[in-house]
């Protein structure tokens, strides 16, 4: 699939529309917190207990909301679109990667192998940025960090984004950005839980018939 560079002069209504750092924050749009988890989640649906466990799951729930540890930035006075503001290295597939790194090095920790827990927790991480990506507003992605500091979107961008803030999110606004989730994400998510599942036994299945 081929990303969409996005040029973050050139869309002032998609980053930072006030020198506030508050206003930033509330302005800020991303899919909700209870959606990134979906990724990991149909992961371990479709794989198994046996190959995803507990206690690897739940590192991958944490992992794929651990991107979004970036609004801090806005505290801090960081521009929007700096490679350490929001959807900024954070989103990276470096940083996917060092996640991934770090789960390699506990993996005896999260009950499985030092692979497992690598590509498990990368994934993870990097599905983040991937939602992200296929959202309606907010900034765009830096998937290339720290090689390159353009900023990507996906070609198709379907997910509705969800704004910052309590007030917000009780409100008809909300209620449209969790069906955009449900429709797009947990659905997409559950049906491949499903194909997984089904192609583990179907492969079972040859592995047991006789030659």
């Amino acid at each position: 699939m081929r990303l969409r560079r996005e040029s973050m002069l050139r869309h002032p209504s998609r980053t930072q529309t006030n020198d506030s750092s508050r206003t930033s924050i509330i302005n800020l749009r991303m899919p909700t917190i209870f959606t990134h988890p979906a990724v990991p989640l149909a992961l371990a649906v479709g794989l198994g207990r046996n190959a995803i466990p507990s206690r690897l799951l739940t590192a991958g729930v944490a992992a794929s909301i651990l991107p979004d540890v970036d609004v801090v930035a806005f505290s801090l006075g960081v521009p929007y679109g700096s490679a350490f503001g929001h959807r900024g290295f954070t989103h990276s597939l470096a940083f996917a990667a060092a996640v991934g790194f770090v789960g390699a090095l506990f993996h005896r920790a999260l009950g499985s192998t030092r692979i497992r827990a690598a590509a498990f927790l990368f994934l993870a991480t990097a599905s983040h940025g991937a939602l992200d990506a296929l959202t309606t507003g907010g900034s765009a992605i830096a998937f290339l960090w720290p090689w390159s500091e353009a900023r990507y979107f996906a070609p198709v961008q379907v997910i509705e984004v969800s704004p910052i803030g309590l007030r917000r999110f009780l409100s008809q606004r909300g209620v449209d950005v969790i069906l955009s989730e449900l429709a797009w994400v947990w659905s997409t998510c559950a049906l491949a839980a499903l194909l997984l599942r089904l192609a583990q036994r179907v492969a079972l299945a040859f592995k047991q018939s006789p030659a």
